[in-house]
């Protein structure tokens, strides 16, 4: 079915991260801190490659059955065009924040505002046309390597489900990975990158960051419109309550599913971090965030995180 159904290594991440969270007294904004306090090295990969291969199954099956690339392991198929293996490291970096996104959400969800059980049936990868574009280049012509434009639409979706199998709820993440986790960096995701004044030669933020983009989302995000084609393909009938859900909501004849929003940056701390620091407020609702829904705001800070993801995204599916 190639649904996502891998649940989240907990005791390699309770090894490898630290939470720090808290809730707004009203409810509605919440914060996540995850601080690295063990190596990212060859054990943790390991730990955490079964949930980044279930993460990638749907999308892997469907490019390379568009490529026509046998996926068996005698299939003959060159190591070259192999997804994700064989994307551009900056790719292979901005999935990794996706899966993340994924992967804290199911994890961490009762440190979560709201409580709510969360569950992530499919992740949205295969929805992303320049990959697909990109490896059927790469099939021709293994040289061929270029950056690949960045997919459009939700970064991530994840619902909760009613006792009848309705989609009561979902949590629509934007998810974005740096290098360096600096306040300008950081600064640069929520309002926009910095763009001179013609006329002063100041520069400001172009006001299109993170914090644009969420407050001028759609009630209902295409990607749960996405997610419930997915699950019609994948699982027509264990998952029948919740497409039927989705599409009377879309389809303005039934509730829409409650929403919580998060956002979820991933990277390497900088230099002169000091234990605990946050890059977003977390004692207040960030006054940008307008949306008016429930947000919940995670910062997963690393040491190497580039060299984890390398390796990681090297080994999945090794000598499968």
């Amino acid at each position: 079915m190639s649904l996502h159904n891998v649940t989240p290594p907990m005791a390699a991440l309770n090894t490898w991260l630290k939470p720090l969270g808290s809730i707004e007294a009203n409810g509605t904004y919440g914060h996540l801190l995850l601080e690295q306090i063990s190596a990212c090295d060859a054990t943790l990969a390991a730990a955490l490659r079964p949930y980044f291969e279930s993460a990638h199954l749907d999308a892997r099956g469907y490019f390379h059955d568009q490529l026509g690339i046998d996926l068996h392991p005698d299939g003959g198929r060159p190591a070259e065009v192999c997804y994700p293996n064989c994307l551009p490291n900056t790719a292979k970096r901005g999935l990794f924040g996706e899966v993340m996104a994924g992967l804290v959400t199911e994890a961490y969800q009762g440190k979560f505002v709201g409580g709510h059980a969360w569950v992530v049936p499919i992740f949205l990868f295969r929805e992303h046309d320049d990959v697909e574009n990109y490896l059927w280049a790469l099939k021709a012509d293994p040289g061929r390597e270029r950056e690949i434009y960045g997919r459009h639409g939700t970064d991530f979706v994840g619902i909760s489900l009613n006792p009848d199998g309705e989609v009561a709820r979902m949590i629509v993440g934007e998810c974005k990975w740096r290098l360096s986790l600096t306040k300008s960096a950081v600064a640069s995701l929520l309002y926009g990158p910095k763009v001179e004044d013609e006329e002063t030669g100041v520069s400001q933020h172009n006001g299109k960051g993170i914090w644009y983009g969420i407050n001028r989302d759609s009630p209902i995000p295409w990607g749960l419109r996405q997610l419930q084609k997915l699950l019609e393909e994948k699982d027509p009938e264990g998952h029948a309550s919740a497409i039927y859900s989705i599409d009377h909501a879309v389809l303005g004849d039934g509730d829409k599913p409650e929403r919580t929003d998060m956002v979820l940056i991933v990277g390497n701390g900088a230099r002169r971090r000091g234990d605990g620091d946050c890059l977003i407020d977390w004692e207040e609702l960030p006054a940008d965030y307008t949306a008016g829904y429930d947000l919940q705001v995670v910062e997963v800070i690393l040491n190497g995180g580039e060299d984890l993801i390398a390796q990681l995204y090297a080994s999945l599916w090794e000598g499968k």
